[in-house]
């Protein structure tokens, strides 16, 4: 559907990532006149060195360990030797040729998200943007920075995006000291990496290095791997990162990190050092504000760099909108893909329905899977919302038992009184595909009686969630008398 103007309204978006993408999309949908100004290719960071590649490297090791499990399902694998003796063979991995396919369908995925914009009628511009005031976006198409493209515009979309947060006393050198868009060069599987970070990247990246078959050490600095997720499912990757061999360190500061030349020297803040072959240095990220014209334009943002925007993805300057990970909103590919349709959407006078940091569904990609939505069982404990939580483990589950799965839960919070599902949590394999459920009955405020008559395949795992909602039934006393 287009909308109708007085004139054709023009759009200018800095970035191509999943913000800049979804907004050019959208605007050009609405028959605006759209320019994206995008450095490194569409898709940003989060296809070309983040998110595609990170979780098409964790899906490899995940088909490494259900190899290297399916011996307890009553599958064997067998060579014969010289002599006609049976030998095990073990599982490799031939991280050269993992690497490559990584980046090839980053850049195939890249390939097509352009497609469809240059379909769609965007004009897409390679180069750095800059804001030029609150109407314009001026465009260093080379490298020297002498030619440029100068773009007006109605509208402006900034999604700049993030990059690695990097220490000075742990400088990233893409050799030993890595940052998560570094791991890509390596030839072949580190024989022991140590990951400074137990947040989200350094335990997904933790795990996959553990189950692709390397010597891992995490080192965090709090007192648990994932300090900001539910802490039951923190407490099951804990275990079976440690069961699979990590070294996991706990309370533990990096001050210094060097690359000796043939490895790495990790020194704590206790005084000890840890000796490895590489280090991950996964400390969070920080935006790429610097420098593009914000303040001149008159765009706030926080003490960290960050945008401030609100609900529709509207900075400080009324026709100035920004998306995903450079924003005070939360740092996901899914978020800056709706932030990026909301900001054309508000700006062209169309339905907004405003974003609401409670109907976000997020996972963490380690094995087993952690997905969340809503509100958590900590929410509860620190009295922010009343409500009833209960927790069913996928071992009791007939289809998990099936597939050997033994680690894992589906937790389920509703309201205190109503019954409706506020929240869940599911640990498990695919609980990024297992939690929509869940997060459509958060969203259209579903009661656990609603969602418990919903037919779930037996057996499957999702029928956990509806056996979680029958054991919250509420009970309507005016029926049953009180």
């Amino acid at each position: 559907m287009s909308m109708s103007f007085e004139r054709t309204q023009t759009v200018a978006i800095i970035g191509g990532g999943p913000g800049g993408y979804e907004a050019a999309l959208a605007a050009a949908q609405l028959g605006a006149q759209v320019t994206l100004v995008e450095r490194a290719g569409v898709g940003g960071s989060a296809v070309i060195t983040d998110v595609v590649p990170s979780k098409s490297l964790i899906a490899t090791a995940d088909a490494a360990v259900a190899i290297a499990g399916a011996s307890d399902l009553g599958v064997q694998l067998f060579a014969r030797g010289e002599e006609g003796r049976p030998l095990t063979p073990q599982v490799a991995i031939n991280l050269a040729a993992v690497n490559k396919r990584l980046l090839s369908l980053a850049r195939q995925q890249s390939d097509d998200m352009r497609a469809s914009l240059v379909e769609a009628g965007v004009r897409i511009v390679s180069g750095h943007g800059r804001l030029e005031g609150p109407r314009a976006v001026i465009v260093s198409t080379d490298e020297g920075g002498t030619d440029f493209d100068r773009v007006e515009a109605d509208t402006i979309v900034v999604s700049v995006g993030a990059s690695p947060r990097e220490l000075p006393s742990a400088k990233p050198d893409g050799r030993r000291i890595l940052t998560w868009t570094q791991l890509y060069d390596m030839r072949q599987l580190p024989e022991h990496l140590i990951v400074v970070g137990s947040g989200v990247t350094g335990a997904e990246f933790a795990g996959a290095y553990m189950n692709l078959g390397a010597k891992v050490t995490l080192v965090s600095s709090r007192d648990r791997v994932l300090p900001g997720e539910d802490a039951d499912a923190a407490a099951v990757l804990e275990r079976v990162f440690k069961r699979g061999g990590m070294t996991v360190l706990s309370k533990c500061r990096a001050e210094r990190v060097e690359n000796t030349g043939d490895g790495v020297v990790v020194s704590l803040g206790d005084g000890r050092t840890l000796e490895g072959s590489h280090c991950l240095m996964a400390v969070g990220s920080i935006p790429n504000t610097a420098g593009i014209g914000l303040e001149e334009a008159g765009v706030q943002t926080t003490e960290s760099g960050h945008i401030q925007v609100n609900r529709v993805a509207r900075t400080s300057v009324p026709n100035i909108y920004a998306a995903g990970d450079c924003t005070t909103f939360v740092p996901l590919a899914s978020v800056a893909a709706m932030q990026g349709r909301t900001a054309v959407f508000h700006a062209f006078g169309d339905v907004v329905i405003p974003l609401e940091r409670r109907r976000i569904t997020s996972n963490i990609f380690t094995a087993p899977e952690i997905a969340t939505v809503g509100w958590q069982e900590k929410d509860i404990a620190d009295g922010k919302v009343d409500g009833v939580v209960h927790k069913l483990p996928l071992a009791a589950n007939a289809r998990a038992k099936m597939m050997g799965i033994k680690d894992g839960f589906v937790k389920l919070i509703a309201r205190e009184g109503s019954g409706s599902v506020i929240g869940g949590v599911i640990v498990g394999p695919r609980a990024s595909e297992l939690i929509y459920p869940i997060a459509i009955a958060v969203e259209r405020r579903l009661t656990v009686d609603q969602v418990s008559r919903v037919f779930a395949v037996y057996p499957s795992l999702s029928g956990s969630i509806t056996d979680a909602a029958r054991a919250m039934h509420v009970v309507d006393h005016t029926v049953y008398g009180a």
